[in-house]
This record gives structure tokens, sequence and C-alpha cells, in this order.
């Protein structure tokens, strides 16, 4: 996630450095054509490339608004994990019988593993990164049948609360609280998933660069009797505008790409690491995840 600082010039032209040459190499064209067969070419009306960006607007404008629909509702399913993590470990603290807190803490900390392992996975990333520590060699083994890794730690969450109802360190009523937690957390993993597995059309960005280039190509045609030391640089500068603006809505459409622009889904799983460890009074706490220059993973 991008933090309040300073985005990096760099950064911002690396992601439509291509496009620029694109629109460079299709003005020089251009502005030859109109010079050497200026008697074929016929006037074009200044009001035709507006209204051409008007439409690129327009779509652009609906393009943003499902993007950050995209990437609002991932921040906000992980919002939800934040929430629901903090009341599992006060549901364990305040059901589970008090002799039976090294269970607690392996049932907290078996789900701080999740929450690392969740995000990895939504990245495409190993999802067994980060969790060494969380988990004991039995839950590592046990992982490795699973073809979904955080689904197998949150079953086993799930068999040792049973476990515990089945010995009788659990009512059944507690249970049944426990249990609705962690459903929540399937839920909200089932919908950060299928956040992640839903492709955004790609027809619809092919055609919206498409208009783009048609619009170059007519505002230069419109702009032929200025000098192409100024025209260059002004549909540089114009369709650079559309090009960024479409760059960053086809970002925020994949909140899970591991990208600056992501979901901090690892800033996000360190906080519960760090609000777990202080509620089971944990002599070691790791320290919040710095961000990297201008964004945060």
């Amino acid at each position: 996630m991008l933090t309040n600082t300073r985005i990096p010039i760099g950064y911002i032209f690396k992601k439509i450095r291509l496009q620029i040459v694109y629109v460079i190499i299709i003005g020089l064209i251009v502005k030859s054509i109109t010079i050497y067969f200026i008697d074929l070419i016929p006037q074009m009306p200044i009001a035709i490339p507006a209204f051409i960006g008007t439409a690129i607007s327009v779509l652009l404008s609906f393009n943003l608004n499902q993007s950050y629909d995209r990437w609002w509702e991932a921040r906000k399913i992980w919002g939800a994990i934040v929430n629901d993590s903090r009341s599992l470990v006060l549901q364990l603290q305040s059901f589970v019988s008090k002799e039976k807190q090294t269970t607690i803490r392996q049932i907290a900390l078996r789900h701080v593993a999740w929450c690392y392992s969740l995000g990895q996975n939504l990245r495409g990333l190993d999802p067994k990164e980060n969790i060494e520590d969380l988990i004991n060699t039995e839950d590592m083994l046990e992982m490795d049948a699973h073809s979904n890794k955080p689904l197998a730690l949150l079953q086993m969450n799930a068999l040792q609360i049973a476990d515990l109802k089945k010995d009788g360190h659990l009512s059944e009523f507690y249970h049944v609280q426990l249990n609705t937690t962690l459903v929540k957390f399937s839920d909200t993993m089932g919908m950060a998933e299928r956040i992640k597995n839903t492709v955004f059309p790609v027809t619809y960005r092919l055609f919206l660069h498409f208009m783009i280039y048609v619009f170059v190509v007519t505002l230069s045609i419109s702009l032929g009797e200025i000098d192409s030391i100024y025209e260059i640089p002004l549909l540089v500068v114009i369709s650079g505008c559309f090009l960024l603006l479409e760059r960053t809505a086809a970002h925020l459409q994949d909140p899970f790409d591991n990208r600056p622009t992501d979901t901090p889904v690892t800033a996000i799983a360190r906080t519960i690491h760090i609000n777990t460890c202080n509620l089971l009074n944990e002599s070691k706490v790791p320290a919040p995840l710095a961000p990297k220059s201008f964004y945060v993973l």
C-alpha cells in the first residue's frame, strides 16, 4: 500500500514509459504524413479529439471506480480479519479452562501463522514463509498434505478446539461461539480468494488503449499547424495522463499482486502478530513492519 510520502517520479514514469514511446512514435509518424501528404489528409476539427477524449474520460472514470471497489473490498476483508483475530484470542482466554494456557497459546499463534500464510498464498508466494517460529514441526508436515495451506491451518485450529470441548475444557455454548469465529475466518478467506481469482475483463483494457491511441492520432492531425517541437510534448502530456490513470486502475483491480499498490497483507498480519503476543503476555514481541521507501507490503 502506498504511504503518505512523496512517490518517486521514476516509479510513475516507469509504469507508462513503453506507452509514452508509442505515443511519440505515433505523433512523429502522423506529423510526417501531414507534412509530406498534406493534400491527402483531411482537415480534422478539434471537436473530434475533444469528443474522443471525453469518451475516454468517462471510460476511465468507470474503470477507476470498479478497480477501487475491488481494492477497498480487499481492505475491508483484512480489516475484518484483524477484528476477528483479536476476538478469537479474547474468546480463548475467556472460554477455555485456565489450565490449558499452553493450548490457548498454540491455537493463537497458529492463527497468526494462518494470517501470514493467507497473505502469501493470495500473492502467489510461499504460504509457509514467515511461520516457522509460530507452529511446530507436526503442523508444518500436516500442511504439506494440503494444496490450500491456510485452510489446513484453519482446520487444525477447529479440530483442536473440538478436542477441548470433548475433554471438558470448553462448554458446548462456548464451543459454538468459537466455531462461529472460525467460520468468519473461512468466509473472509473465501472472499479474498474470490477477488484474487476473478480476472478483470482484459478486452476492456485493450479497448481503452485503442481509444487512447486513436485520440493521439486525431489530436496530432488537429494540431498539424503547430510545430512538432511543441506538438509532441503536448501529446505526451495529455495522453500520459490518460495512460497513467489507466495503469493506476489496472494495479488497483488486483490488490493481491505483490505491488506497492497492494492491500498491505503482510503489514496487517504483523499487526495481528503484535496484538496476539501482547494479549498472551509474550516476552518476545515483533516490531511493526517498516515501510519500503514509499509503500508498505
